[in-house]
């Protein structure tokens, strides 16, 4: 078979075919997926008689012409204008992307319906995967739309209504103690034995290419136009990596014109390797030992991706920072009060980040800004 697309190492000049089930490179490092052409200049027009999902970008992902994706009509959730945030911050224009607004409450559907869809078409009826919390209840949803079995390694600290959720789309569902790179252990040796294709984040390619539609529509309900700045909660990195190359991409085709986002990892200061790695100027990052935050989205002591999440903050011109749980909280909290908007954890962090980059003069008055709300708050209630 033909594909469109074909993989390259994110850390050396490895390439690989799409056929297959590839996870990572023989460097050990994720596969991004690179296309063969940018989709032709008239589709672009077309999307106006699309269905409002992320799948309308079809051309700008891993799918066959022949193909209909495993879906539940994820994407294309709303950009708020935030007057109260606007205020407290001094910024003109702050926007919330609301992913809380997805299928399964998070923007992690995004990333699963595109890595199950690949996966499936390669013939897989099994699936592996350890989670913060949201990514379970994607996979078991979309497991389960497919038709898959799905087991999911979850710490057992893990908010209740998270643990039901997964449950309830009848996932095998282990709880472990530790936190996610302990239960990410645990996939990859019952992927190894066998029992399962693991999609642990960026261990398969396909996952990120589902993230960067985030970046895509944030384009198009701004009018093919882009923020100065985007401010991202940050665990595995999969959204942050995705919209730059997302941006790269819609740049490259012509889509977009003028410079590109400012893009900030926002992450809890009990588990910020990404942070850290970033004020010591490495290229790397170190595992965070003993990570402890209530945003569990962001409690990834290793993530995978931290080199490519630290080039890609460097060459788009923008930083990481750290904010306290009580912080965290308290903004995520004042937001759902004055705007009526559910926050996560996570997006909380965000909330904060903004306040905290704008009082310091790294965000202007003048500048437009999109915070992600990457859950909604009632998984964590």
């Amino acid at each position: 078979m033909t594909y469109h697309w074909s993989l390259v190492c994110s850390a050396s000049d490895e390439t690989h075919d799409a056929s297959g089930l590839p996870t990572v490179s023989s460097l050990g490092e994720p596969w991004l997926v690179t296309y063969s052409k940018a989709p032709d200049p008239d589709v672009k027009a077309r999307l106006a008689s699309r269905a409002w999902d992320m799948w309308r970008y079809r051309e700008w992902m891993p799918l066959d012409e022949d193909e209909e994706p495993v879906t539940l009509g994820e994407g294309c959730t709303p950009l708020l204008r935030v007057p109260s945030l606007e205020r407290a911050s001094g910024v003109e224009t702050v926007w919330i992307k609301d992913e809380g607004q997805n299928p399964c409450g998070s923007f992690k559907s995004r990333g699963l319906s595109a890595a199950v869809t690949r996966a499936v078409r390669a013939g897989v009826r099994s699936f592996v995967i350890p989670t913060a919390g949201n990514a379970g209840v994607a996979l078991a949803a979309y497991g389960r739309q497919a038709g898959t079995a799905v087991r999911v390694y979850a710490p057992r600290t893990t908010p209740l209504r998270i643990l039901e959720q997964i449950e309830l789309f009848g996932a095998d569902l282990q709880l472990l103690d530790g936190h996610i790179g302990d239960c990410g252990k645990a996939a990859r040796e019952f992927a190894a034995s066998g029992g399962a294709f693991d999609v642990s984040t960026l261990r398969e390619p396909y996952r990120i290419e589902g993230k960067k539609t985030m970046g895509i529509e944030i384009a198009e309900q701004l009018g093919w136009s882009l923020p100065d700045c985007i401010i991202y909660p940050t665990g595995g990195g999969t959204g942050l990596i995705g919209m730059w190359k997302a941006f790269k991409e819609l740049r490259d085709a012509g889509w977009i014109a003028g410079p590109l986002p400012r893009l900030y990892s926002v992450q809890s200061d009990g588990c910020a390797p990404v942070v850290r790695a970033f004020d010591a100027g490495a290229s790397v990052t170190e595992p965070w030992q003993n990570p402890e935050t209530i945003a569990y989205g962001l409690r990834v002591p290793g993530p995978l991706g931290g080199k490519v999440m630290l080039r890609t903050l460097k060459e788009c011109g923008g930083k990481a920072l750290a904010v306290s749980d009580p912080e965290l909280q308290a903004a995520a909290a004042r937001i759902g009060a004055e705007e009526g908007i559910d926050m996560c954890p996570e997006g909380g962090a965000a909330v904060v980040a903004l306040e905290k980059l704008a009082a310091d003069g790294t965000i202007g008055p003048a500048d437009s800004v999109v915070v992600f709300n990457t859950g909604a708050g009632w998984l964590y209630r």
